[in-house]
């Protein structure tokens, strides 16, 4: 069978390799025609999988690598026979840890500490659940709105958006929805963004369309007491400049990209795939050779001498092992290119991010006074 992949999926070659022929593309720009004689179509968010892709070709499977379904038309897939699987929960934990490395770096930067704020959970799937454990684990109270959820289960407390938005951090994780009851499409508009709390600290990570982002922009030129994270834009790849200039942290997609959740997405796909043709399954994440990480010494006599508290050596751990300001740094250079390079340069970030792993892949060496702290790097996944 011919196989036409995202270029962007990890190990995707050696995955499939006892399915078919595997040809790489730009996905981005991925045409009809290339893939007219495919029999499988692998795709990423950046793919829209509709009837204008599809129509002319002779696909009978589509596996997206991402945890969102909002860039594939189902019910085409649906009339059409075609099989369908993405990848929910693959890469939730490395999204958690940009949400958790971030507010380090926030906290550090304007000097309070996490356990002092509130945190407002907005969708408590895959992502917005890590995010929850990993905050009540540091001791930081959280306040979780999930309508969907609320309705089937009773595992929560969970209370209204307007309530949540009464937290001093608000991080969002919902899919993107257009119809129904719980649409999600513009869920933070002008009122939503005018009632967040005085000082307050707003995080997307989920698409950029849950966001108007005209609304924001009118709402930070008179709250500026606002700061503001964004991951994901209502534009991309050609986002807006005016609101770049108005973000803390801002980054361009990127916030699921660790190489960890990469493979395990490749590998939810390829045992989708291999079970809708009803081949055995060979290939699986931990045949990928990763990078090994040099481990993090705490107990090197230079940092003992800084004299540093509890508090500030788990954010300095955590900012070793994830350096979110280069990819803040690296997507702020748009702002100096013309405009018609902005958008190559937001897919180009995205299409040549450097790996990243996991905190699980990152070993940490402590000395044994600091228990505390050893719970706490514990708890957000690094191994001791």
């Amino acid at each position: 069978m011919k196989i036409v992949a995202d270029a962007n999926i990890p190990f995707v070659k050696e995955a499939f390799l006892s399915i078919g022929q595997v040809e790489t593309c730009e996905g981005r720009v991925l045409s009809p025609e290339q893939i007219t004689d495919a029999d499988i179509l692998l795709v990423r968010s950046v793919t829209k999988v509709n009837a204008s892709l599809l129509a002319q070709s002779r696909v009978k499977f589509v596996g997206s690598a991402t945890i969102g379904v909002d860039h594939v038309d189902r019910d085409y897939l649906n009339k059409h026979s075609i099989g369908f699987a993405n990848a929910p929960g693959s890469n939730a934990t490395s999204a958690a840890e940009y949400v958790i490395t971030a507010l380090m770096l926030t906290a550090q930067r304007q000097g309070f500490s996490l356990q002092e704020k509130s945190v407002g959970i907005v969708g408590c799937g895959n992502v917005g659940s890590r995010v929850l454990k990993r905050l009540t684990d540091l001791g930081v109270r959280c306040k979780v709105n999930d309508p969907p959820r609320a309705a089937k289960y009773t595992d929560l407390d969970y209370v209204s958006l307007d309530e949540v938005i009464k937290a001093d951090i608000v991080t969002v994780h919902t899919p993107l929805t257009k119809q129904g009851i719980y649409k999600t499409y513009h869920l933070f508009n002008k009122d939503a963004f005018s009632a967040l709390m005085p000082n307050a600290i707003f995080i997307n990570t989920s698409r950029g369309s849950v966001v108007d982002e005209s609304a924001l922009k009118s709402v930070i030129q008179k709250r500026q007491d606002i700061t503001l994270i964004l991951d994901v834009w209502e534009t991309e790849p050609a986002i807006d400049i005016e609101l770049l200039k108005n973000v803390s942290i801002a980054t361009p997609h990127i916030a699921g990209y660790s190489i960890d959740g990469k493979v395990r997405g490749t590998e939810m796909i390829s045992v989708a795939a291999c079970k809708n043709f009803g081949y055995a399954s060979h290939w699986h994440a931990e045949n990928a050779e990763l990078p090994v990480l040099t481990p993090i010494n705490l107990t090197d006599q230079q940092i003992v001498l800084q004299n540093l508290s509890e508090e500030q050596l788990l954010y300095k751990t955590v900012l070793s092992a994830y350096d979110i300001v280069k990819d803040d740094v690296d997507l702020r250079k748009i702002t100096k290119m013309p405009l018609a390079d902005r958008a190559a340069h937001f897919d180009h970030l995205r299409k040549n991010y450097p790996i990243r792993r996991e905190f699980a892949s990152q070993r940490v060496k402590v000395t044994p006074e600091y228990k505390a702290l050893s719970g706490k790097l514990t708890a957000l996944g690094f191994n001791l």
